[in-house]
This record gives structure tokens, sequence and C-alpha cells, in this order.
């Protein structure tokens, strides 16, 4: 297996470059929201009476209950790839992102709770959202150098491209 770097990303605001620190806890995360999908369609599947041939229905049904999808849009020069991802409603500190090579990794979690009282009433909401998107790039990255800034809810990444100046 080889080895991922997670990229810190930055607030549009913050002037600090990104720093890449090498780890494989992406891998893990990754095997964590499989597990959870896994464990969503077998229910979907026991509600069913057991019923075959609907493996690949309950998978996807799972993974729309789950996660929330990520748009993203990737754009290649000589010399670097740019990458811009939705992610509304998330800050850097709720994001993993992780380049390996060839392959991007961008996911999240977040919780919101609201809650309101009023004479009778008491209203409480509780949220998450998750997100997960692993795409394969165009080119290879050099994962040293990878500038990640998230503004607005638009993650961007610039990555020069491995032996590209």
């Amino acid at each position: 297996m080889s080895k991922q770097l997670a990229i810190q990303v930055k607030q549009a605001d913050e002037s600090a470059p990104v720093k890449p620190k090498l780890s494989l806890e992406p891998f893990e995360h990754v095997r964590e929201i499989y597990n959870t999908i896994a464990r969503r369609a077998f229910e979907a599947f026991e509600c069913r009476g057991h019923k075959h041939g609907y493996d690949f229905d309950d998978w996807v049904k799972a993974e729309t209950e789950l996660l929330h999808p990520v748009h993203l849009a990737i754009a290649e020069s000589a010399n670097t790839i740019t990458v811009r991802a939705e992610v509304p409603g998330f800050n850097a500190a709720d994001l993993k992102v992780g380049v390996d090579g060839h392959h991007l990794t961008i996911s999240g979690k977040r919780e919101t709770s609201e809650e309101r009282k009023t004479d009778r009433t008491i209203y409480s909401e509780r949220c998450s959202n998750e997100i997960f998107r692993e795409v394969e790039l165009p080119a290879e990255a050099d994962a040293t150098n990878i500038q990640a800034t998230l503004n607005k809810g638009v993650l961007e990444f610039v990555m020069p491209k491995v032996g590209k100046k």
C-alpha cells in the first residue's frame, strides 16, 4: 500500500501555506465509510425479507442516504491541475483531504443541532452531514506543493504536476 499525503485545508482568509503531512488516516476513514454503507445496505436487505437480487440497489440507496454528493470541476494546464469542489456548510476543520499520485480524496463530517423552546413545545433537531469523494486526476500531482483553500463553500486545489515547474 502506498502512503498518502493528507493536506491541511486553510480558510481563504488565512495566509499560511498548506503543509502536507504523511498519514495513512484517510484510508482508515474510507474503510469506516465503507463499513457504514455496508451495514445500511444489509439493513435494507433484511427489511425486504432477505430477498436476493437487489444488492446493487441496496448499496446505492445506502450511499445516497448516508453521503451527500461533492460536485467537482477539474482543469488541467501544462504545469498544474486545478480542482474545485463544492462543500457548502463545511469549514476547514471538518474536511480531510489526501493526495496519492493520481488520486484525490475529499471527506468531511459535520454535525449541527438546533433547539427551540416555547411555553409548551420543545423543538429539537440534529443533523449530520458527511461527504466523501475520490477522483482520479488526469496526471500525477506533486503532493508536497499543493495549495488548498476554502472560500464560500468552494474547496480549491492547485497542484503542480510531477516533474513540471
